[in-house]
C-alpha cells in the first residue's frame, strides 16, 4: 500500500509541473514533441536530420536524455540550434521537473519548436507527462514487428509512429504492415510515416507533418 500510495503522489507532482509546461508552451505557441524508442532505433539521427533542414532563422531547440554522457547533446549542437543535455544519472526516464530546470533560463518567447529526445526505453517514459503536445515513438525496422503489443502503453499514447530505418527493409526479416497493424490494434487513431535518415526516404513527409502541427501550436498562441 505504501508503495502505491507513493508512487500516486510523485505522479500527482508530476502532472502538476507537466500542466503548468503546457500552459506555457500554448502561451508561448511552443510546439513541444517528446520522443520515445528503444535504445538504437534512430532518434538522434532522425533529429540530426530534422534539425538539418531548418533555417538557420528558426526558433527551435532541443533537450535530450540520456543516463550518462553529453554526446547526443555535442551531435546534435553541431546543427547551430540550442541544446542542452539531461543526464539522469540512472533514472529511465525524463520527468516534468527536469524539463522545468533544463528550461529555466531559455526564453519560451523565442521558441516555437521544442524537440525533446526522451532515455532510450519503451516502458517508464510512457508513464510521465512532459507537457508535450505530443508524443512520438520511434520504431525501427531492425527491432520487432510486434512492438505495439509488447509495450501498448506507449504507442496507445504517442500521436505518431515513426518506422524508421526503412532502407534496411530488403535486408531484414521485418514485416512493415504486420507492425503497422499492431499498432493499429492498439491505436486505430495513429498517424504514421516511414523515413530512411540514410537515404532520406520519407523525411519530406515527416516535415510535412512537423510543419502543420508547428502551425497549429502557433494558431492557438495567446
Amino acid at each position: 500500500m505504501t508503495r502505491i500510495t507513493l508512487e500516486t503522489k510523485v505522479l500527482s507532482e508530476n502532472d502538476r509541473i507537466a500542466a503548468d509546461l503546457r500552459a506555457r508552451f500554448r502561451q508561448h505557441g511552443v510546439l513541444c514533441l517528446n520522443f520515445i524508442s528503444s535504445p538504437g532505433a534512430g532518434k538522434t539521427l532522425l533529429l540530426e536530420r530534422t534539425l538539418a533542414g531548418f533555417a538557420p532563422t528558426d526558433r527551435v531547440a532541443v533537450l535530450t536524455g540520456d543516463i550518462q554522457t553529453d554526446n547526443d547533446a555535442t551531435r546534435l549542437a553541431r546543427a547551430g540550434f540550442p541544446v542542452r543535455q539531461i543526464t539522469t544519472g540512472g533514472t529511465c526516464h525524463l520527468d516534468a521537473r527536469m524539463i522545468d530546470r533544463a528550461l529555466a533560463d531559455w526564453r519560451l518567447e523565442d521558441l516555437d519548436l521544442l524537440l525533446i529526445e526522451n532515455v532510450g526505453n519503451l516502458v517508464c517514459p510512457a508513464s510521465y507527462d512532459l507537457g508535450e503536445a505530443a508524443k512520438i515513438v520511434v520504431l525501427s525496422v531492425t527491432e520487432g514487428e510486434d512492438k505495439p503489443l509488447k509495450y501498448p502503453t506507449t504507442f496507445f499514447k504517442s500521436s505518431l509512429l515513426v518506422l524508421n530505418k526503412i532502407d534496411l527493409l530488403p535486408y531484414v526479416p521485418f514485416q512493415l504492415e504486420a507492425a503497422k497493424e499492431n499498432a493499429r490494434r492498439v491505436h486505430p487513431d495513429m498517424e504514421m510515416v516511414e523515413v530512411s535518415c540514410t537515404s532520406g526516404e520519407g523525411m519530406d513527409t515527416w516535415r510535412d507533418w512537423l510543419s502543420r502541427r508547428r502551425k497549429a501550436a502557433q494558431s492557438t498562441a495567446a
